[in-house]
């Protein structure tokens, strides 16, 4: 009678299993999405609110289910693309916990370099418990496989192939309808807002198949030479080469064109001020709420993100291996110097290799800042330090420099709690007291941005030189705007100026991110470069919108045939800040107590003994205190710069020493060249081997430590 039941009730459970499949699936996704969100009670309104999404991220997830099918092993499959599903749902979950940017396409790339360096994030006994409970789920695996159940029945191939391929066709047909009847979207301005809004399995989905620009349906080299020609209008390049510079400033934005808010005083009275008397406007810009990065890349190449797929970042895909037409490039042909300034980490975003693939001489992020401690209480890097260092770049050179400095002040995520003892500025008028504590921690931090760049004015007014400094919010903060309530009624944009000390004409307009370098270079007589020639010649023209895709495509994706096949731009041998870290002596001021002398030290300064870091105490630029027993006579030393990221990777490295105990009565060691035949990493890594680690920390989870930009 047992026996009976049993293959009565796997005879129905075989018979409904399709249904009971989806409904398995329903519930799995829930959990996935309970996971993402760190609420059971956010999913749960996820699915109420928009259930038709929900629905389709089901369907998605059953539609890859649907491979069960052709096997009798089906209960083993259906935990594989459990322990799948769920495993994503769980990565992303834990991501989210660290940043703002969930888990996306180009991620999935990064999955095998993250298991190398997995042990350097985890404490040792999480690791091995990673790793023992990996082992037992790979032996439980097995076991499945070799003792599971199997379906009994005739496998019908010629049944289940057709049916299957019509749950694929019309998960399709049903994609396609939900784009055109805007269900769902195909353009990411927020990604970590388009994953609550859209669902995970969409989001993860369409950043991994759509990426990159698609290949236009009239691309040839006919119509590339169409395109070169429409810009024969513009004169030739004069001879006006003022210092160009950019200053890209983390989330600033006008509070007061906020309907809601009530603000004590005016939290950006200089840039408001320079509005009014220089060429002003609103800066349409890729993204809301993040994606600096993005904002980024368009005001650097002045390419349109508007082509590439939904919640890309070209900094993490074709920019890692790919060199591309930028304005560095464009105005290093020119004579100019060409510098990257960022008070935040090297590889946020990659741009350590990002930056010498788009033309940048230097590169000074925060490890080469001396200012390290002048932090807010979000715990960035204030910005009225960026002026030493821009100061710095432009003093460098000799002849004119290209600046583009990236600011971090203003980044979130900002406090639902007060923590500003006595604010400059007080706010009221959100929904909630937590809201306003958020935009009144934000206004004195903008506040303080506006006051560095009314100090940064001053600075540059008092130059002997021609210079152009543009200044613009890369996004709106994260304060889940809509756009009833902004007085614009679009998110998509912030403010820009255009400061000079040349006397240009004033010109208000509103222009998009990708046309601003264009704008600039006309301004003062430059006509070189692609895609810069491009818009001054053809913006607002018949087909620039398509004709701009055609060229960004040909340039990174395509023949290039605007290079004749063969792009003239290589990566720069970039240096990681503008001035030399040098060690001079080591000085023992007692025993096992050390001053380091030497120039232009910072606190991700350290000892380095036989490529091993010891920390030292940051005193100045020329003095570091160390601890240690490590040092022996004999020993190799050099002052290593240490990323300020988790993987605590080392950027650069002086010239090495022999270090020689002080003689006599002396308290200063020498320290003598390395011989040549010597002179190698104890650890075997050779230059190409550094970049590439370097390239997987990058990658890895120390890149995003902080919330994303």
């Amino acid at each position: 009678m047992k026996e009976i039941r049993k293959v009565f009730c796997l005879k129905y459970l075989n018979m409904f299993s399709v249904p009971l499949q989806f409904l398995a699936v329903f519930v799995g996704y829930f959990f996935i999405e309970a996971i993402s969100r760190h609420s059971i009670w956010e999913a749960m309104d996820f699915l109420t609110e928009r259930p038709l999404v929900f629905l389709y991220n089901a369907f998605l997830i059953f539609t890859t289910t649907l491979l069960v099918y052709f096997f009798r092993r089906r209960v083993f499959w259906r935990v594989i693309l459990t322990i799948f599903w769920m495993g994503l749902g769980i990565i992303n979950g834990v991501l989210l916990s660290t940043r703002v940017t969930p888990f996306t396409g180009p991620d999935l790339h990064m999955i095998t370099d993250a298991f190398e360096i997995a042990d350097r994030y985890l404490p040792p006994f999480f690791f091995w418990v990673v790793v023992a409970l990996a082992a037992a789920a790979v032996f439980g695996l097995i076991l499945l496989f070799i003792k599971g159940p199997r379906y009994k029945g005739k496998l019908r191939y010629k049944v289940n192939i057709p049916l299957i391929l019509a749950g694929v066709l019309a998960f399709a047909g049903t994609t396609k309808l939900a784009l055109e009847k805007r269900v769902l979207s195909n353009y990411f301005g927020n990604i970590a807002f388009a994953y609550e809004d859209y669902g995970y399995p969409y989001c993860l989905a369409t950043t991994i198949f759509n990426t990159g620009i698609s290949c236009p349906r009239d691309y040839s080299e006919s119509a590339i030479k169409k395109i070169l020609d429409s810009e024969d209008t513009l004169s030739q390049t004069g001879d006006s080469r003022p210092n160009i510079l950019f200053l890209q400033l983390e989330s600033f934005f006008d509070p007061t064109l906020v309907n809601y808010l009530d603000v004590s005083e005016d939290p950006i009275p200089n840039f408001r001020k320079l509005m009014e008397e220089y060429s002003s406007g609103y800066y349409k810009v890729p993204s809301v709420g993040a994606g600096t990065a993005n904002t980024e890349f368009e005001s650097i190449t002045g390419m349109s993100m508007h082509y590439f797929g939904p919640g890309e970042y070209p900094y993490k895909g074709v920019l890692e291996e790919e060199t591309c037409e930028s304005a560095a490039y464009v105005l290093k042909d020119l004579g100019y110097g060409t510098h990257a300034i960022h008070n935040n980490e090297a590889n946020f975003y990659g741009r350590k290799r990002v930056f010498a693939n788009l033309g940048f001489d230097t590169f000074t992020s925060s490890e080469y800042m001396s200012e390290q401690d002048d932090t807010n209480p979000n715990d960035w890097i204030r910005d009225r330090n960026l002026t030493k260092y821009i100061l710095q770049a432009m003093e460098s050179t000799e002849g004119p420099d290209y600046v583009y400095t990236i600011s971090v002040q203003g980044h979130g995520d900002y406090p639902e709690e007060p923590v500003l003892e006595d604010p400059k500025i007080t706010v009221s008028g959100s929904s909630t007291e937590a809201q306003d504590n958020k935009w009144e921690y934000y206004c004195n931090q903008i506040y303080e941005m506006d006051q560095f760049i009314g100090e940064l004015i001053d600075t540059l007014s008092e130059l002997d030189e021609d210079v152009i400094l543009v200044m613009y919010g890369d996004h709106l903060p994260t304060m889940d705007l809509t756009v009833t309530d902004v007085k614009n009624r679009y998110l998509f944009q912030t403010q820009y100026v255009i400061w000079d000390n040349m006397g240009l004409e004033k010109q208000d307009k509103n222009l998009a991110a990708y046309q601003m370098a264009a704008e600039v270079m006309d301004r003062v007589g430059i006509h070189e470069g692609n895609v810069f020639r491009f818009h001054q010649a053809r913006k607002n023209t018949q087909n620039y919108q398509v004709d701009l895709e055609m060229l960004q495509y040909d340039i990174l994706y395509g023949e290039q045939y605007v290079y004749d096949g063969d792009s003239p731009y290589e990566k720069t041998d970039m240096k990681l800040g503008v001035k030399d870290v040098r060690l001079d002596s080591i000085e023992e001021i007692s025993e096992g107590r050390y001053y380091i002398r030497g120039e232009n030290f910072t606190q991700s300064s350290y000892l380095e003994v036989n490529k091993e870091l010891v920390e030292a105490t940051f005193i100045d630029e020329n003095t570091l205190l160390v601890i240690t027993d490590l040092l022996q006579n004999g020993d190799e030393v050099d002052i290593a710069t240490r990323s300020n990221s988790s993987t605590h990777r080392v950027l650069t490295r002086t010239e090495s020493y022999i270090y020689q105990e002080p003689a006599g009565d002396s308290r200063e060691a020498s320290l003598l060249p390395v011989p040549e035949e010597e002179e190698s990493t104890e650890d075997g890594e050779t230059g190409d081997q550094a970049e590439q680690q370097e390239q997987k920390d990058g990658a890895g989870a120390g890149e995003e430590e902080k919330p994303e930009e």
